[in-house]
């Protein structure tokens, strides 16, 4: 069965979707996370808790080009999915996988490696003013954990 899951690899295709069908989004990538993690621990509900709020800020800010930094890895798994990672998130937090973390080194959509919370503000920042610098002009979204 062919699923909206399915026709999104990146936030370019989610923005193709109509708002109607985010909600149906929604549900699909919550039982994706849930079917994929089930025999893993892991902190899904702080990922599942923020579903809405990652589709929303990918499908408003043209991301990667505007920088969406995320505090900690465990917001972050609907992120990953949404950014070209759902064939590989069975890997998730396993050795030679998906990090459990934002890493720059993953997905041009990681600007910044997460680690502790609240160190999304303050790298947030840094961009801004490093791009001021250069007269660039983009936006900035620092999620908080």
């Amino acid at each position: 069965m062919h699923t909206l899951l399915d026709s999104v690899r990146t936030p370019g295709d989610l923005r193709k979707l109509s708002v109607i069908q985010l909600t149906q989004l929604a549900a699909e990538l919550r039982d994706f996370v849930l079917h994929t993690t089930q025999t893993k621990a892991g902190h899904i509900k702080s990922s599942l808790g923020v579903t809405e709020l990652t589709l929303a800020l990918h499908y408003v800010y043209n991301t990667p080009d505007d920088i969406l930094i995320w505090d900690v890895g465990h917001q972050a798994y609907i992120h990953k999915i949404l950014t070209g990672r759902k064939d590989k998130f069975h890997s998730n937090r396993k050795k030679g996988g998906l990090s459990g973390f934002t890493k720059r080194s993953e997905s041009e959509y990681d600007p910044f490696g997460a680690g502790h919370s609240s160190t999304s503000i303050s790298a947030a920042i840094g961009f801004a003013e490093a791009d001021r610098l250069q007269g660039k002009k983009r936006h900035y979204i620092a999620v908080i954990g």
